[in-house]
């Protein structure tokens, strides 16, 4: 029984469409859903990933208009690290970056920046046997596109605080990190030093991490968080998937989330991410909640038409 790496991870922004254009528009994700966060469905709640929306390329935000920006400190995600296929990339990349008003740098073997909003990224070339996942974008070519997770990176006081916890979910140490890694797929979890400030969660900051589960472990993870020390949420059905959600002694949310049913369940995968999407015991508040929201265009449609 082993987590399948990187199920999501989930941040905030304090702009929707400034949003969609970096990560749909520059980076080449596709926004596969537009929905509403399920605790606050006042707010938007955007997810980016591949052509087909699988987990370990899903990247989500929150949108809370008028959000203070966020500063990762003790107990925060502060990077996400993401793979790329080559040397090559990484300098198609480079350049990309900068001809959308986005400074980068070499960091060893990687190349680190932020978005708009400080969050920070960086892109990595490894040699893993898992499926690269793709979208499809017409600047970008697929050789060159990203290709899932490979880490997340966090800041701890403490962070041999974590070791039975992590031990518990059947993380292994490999080269320094801690890894999920499943029949299908890996990610890896990476302490840093904390910096003295203290953190705070607003814009361009990571709200959690999500590790994949098949649907029928999802519960016997959860009895593994408990014997780990975790006080874990009972079982939420969040109608993509279900999940529960603990925090690591770091601090960081972690949250352990289901392989399915995904985000073809209530659209084709044609057409993912183009509508505001509902789940079904949300459906009746969209003469509500619709009106609220700030528009969204996504580039990918609109180049379309």
């Amino acid at each position: 029984m082993k987590l399948e790496g990187i199920h999501h991870i989930t941040a905030i922004t304090e702009n929707a469409q400034s949003n969609v254009d970096f990560y749909a528009g520059v980076m080449g994700l596709r926004l596969v859903k537009k929905t509403v966060n399920q605790d606050n469905p006042t707010v938007y709640h955007l997810f980016f990933a591949d052509e087909a929306g699988d987990a370990g390329s899903d990247l989500t935000f929150f949108e809370y208009p008028g959000a203070a920006p966020g500063r990762p400190g003790a107990g925060m995600v502060h990077r996400i690290v993401w793979r790329v296929a080559s040397e090559a990339a990484l300098d198609f990349w480079a350049v990309r970056l900068r001809e959308n008003d986005t400074e980068s740098e070499r960091e060893g073997a990687g190349l680190v920046f932020s978005d708009p909003e400080g969050l920070e990224h960086e892109l990595l070339v490894v040699e893993v046997p898992d499926q690269p996942l793709i979208a499809d974008h017409p600047e970008v070519p697929g050789e060159m596109a990203l290709q899932g997770f490979h880490a997340v990176r966090a800041y701890a006081a403490a962070p041999a605080a974590s070791e039975g916890l992590l031990q518990a979910l059947e993380f292994e140490q490999v080269d320094g990190a801690w890894e999920a890694r499943g029949e299908q797929r890996g990610g890896r979890y990476i302490y840093d030093e904390s910096p003295p400030e203290r953190g705070i969660q607003g814009a361009g900051s990571v709200h959690h991490v999500a590790w994949a589960s098949t649907p029928e472990e999802l519960l016997d993870w959860r009895e593994k968080a408990v014997a780990g020390g975790a006080q874990p949420t009972p079982e939420i059905d969040r109608f993509y998937f279900r999940s529960i959600y603990f925090r690591e002694p770091s601090g960081v949310l972690f949250e352990i989330a289901t392989l399915g049913p995904g985000f073809t369940v209530d659209e084709p995968v044609e057409s993912l991410g183009e509508k505001l999407s509902l789940p079904p015991d949300f459906e009746h508040l969209r003469e509500e909640v619709e009106p609220r929201l700030r528009p969204v265009v996504n580039p990918r449609v609109k180049a379309q038409g």
